[in-house]
């Protein structure tokens, strides 16, 4: 019956019927976690919309007003707030998971799913200026200001997106229309991304790929998304009623002020591994460069080592990949610390470790 209907026919092949190796294990829900997020972001995200104000005299005063007049507003915000912080944190572990057990030998599925993290964090970035709060504002001024690295269109380029002399209005108005666009654009990928999935089928931790060890979607993998799902909503419910702004800056309770510069402007917890890697590099253009190859690195695997490389009966290669993110875990934690000595120094020495072990690891 479900089969004769086109969009029930689409349904069943991609869900209910799919083959799935039976061998696979827990770190391969947090795909599912990652579609559930990006849906719990978009909800939220659209209800926040109807009472936020683009503007850079309503703007923290609309924030307000959703956390203290609008009816169950505070509960959007927080959950709004928090789940970028999970999406990323489940986006980490999907990626790092890919790369212990070789899924880049998928080419196309992993590399969409790297332009889909560059547009994530796009997408994060421009969300985190919204509040219009210190941290906000200067976190805006000091990232966009990196394209003055840009050799001769750099401070054209800076003009271009400020549309203006400074971040203001027309930064504000272009960072919510790009921030309210791309959810539905990172919709769309991650619907492209499954297609690419389904048409080679799933990795699994041994690495084979037999029709003998395969099993449908549903149920065995449904009920194991379901109580991963649950298990993830509990632990959610820690950060939103417990720990609302843990993981936020306390500066982004001032309102913005172009006069008042704070004392240590660091990002979001997630962009702070690459915030590291620019801050150790002296020179601004060499910096932006090795910022953005801290990223875009992770299409190299798929490109120089299409085939697959499993880390599971590989001990050498094992101890890289744990090196590498001890290495990842150290800038994240550096990214957060005073522009001194010993952070410095401690963090060109990790920028070199970050991409010599990547690169062993490729």
């Amino acid at each position: 019956m479900l089969k004769a209907h086109p969009f029930g026919k689409i349904f069943s092949s991609g869900v209910i019927f799919l083959p799935s190796p039976m061998n696979i294990s827990y770190f391969w829900n947090w795909g599912s976690v990652l579609g559930l997020l990006l849906l719990w972001q978009i909800l939220s995200g659209l209800l926040l919309a109807g009472h936020y104000t683009a503007s850079i005299d309503m703007a923290f005063e609309s924030i307000d007003h959703i956390m203290r007049d609008v009816n169950w507003g505070w509960l959007i915000r927080v959950v709004h707030l928090n789940g970028a912080s999970f999406f990323f944190l489940a986006l980490f572990i999907h990626i790092g998971r890919g790369l212990y057990y070789g899924s880049f030998f998928l080419q196309e599925t992993w590399n969409l799913g790297v332009i889909i993290f560059l547009l994530s964090m796009a997408t994060a970035f421009m969300g985190y200026v919204l509040p219009w709060g210190q941290m906000s504002f200067w976190g805006a001024t000091v990232i966009t200001n990196l394209l003055s690295a840009v050799p001769m269109i750099g401070n054209s380029l800076v003009l271009f997106v400020w549309g203006g002399f400074a971040v203001g209005a027309p930064t504000l108005s272009r960072f919510f229309m790009l921030h309210f666009c791309l959810p539905f654009i990172l919709t769309g990928l991650v619907i492209l991304h499954l297609f690419f999935l389904h048409q080679t089928g799933s990795n699994n931790p041994l690495g084979f790929k037999s029709c003998m060890n395969s099993v449908s979607f549903h149920w065995f993998f449904t009920s194991k998304d379901m109580w991963f799902f649950w298990l993830f909503f509990l632990l959610s419910e820690v950060f939103i009623f417990l720990f609302p702004f843990l993981l936020g800056d306390p500066e982004n309770f001032i309102l913005a002020n172009p006069m008042m510069t704070p004392t240590h402007i660091v990002p979001e917890w997630y962009f702070l591994f690459a915030y590291a890697i620019l801050r150790a590099i002296p020179n601004k253009l060499l910096g932006v460069v090795f910022l953005l190859l801290s990223v875009i690195i992770l299409f190299v695997p798929s490109l120089l080592n299409p085939l697959r490389g499993q880390l599971t009966f590989n001990v050498k290669g094992q101890f890289m990949f744990f090196s590498f993110l001890s290495v990842f875990f150290l800038l994240t934690w550096l990214g957060g610390k005073v522009v001194e000595e010993p952070f410095i120094t401690l963090g060109q020495f990790f920028l070199i470790l970050y991409f010599l072990l990547f690169g062993l690891l490729s």
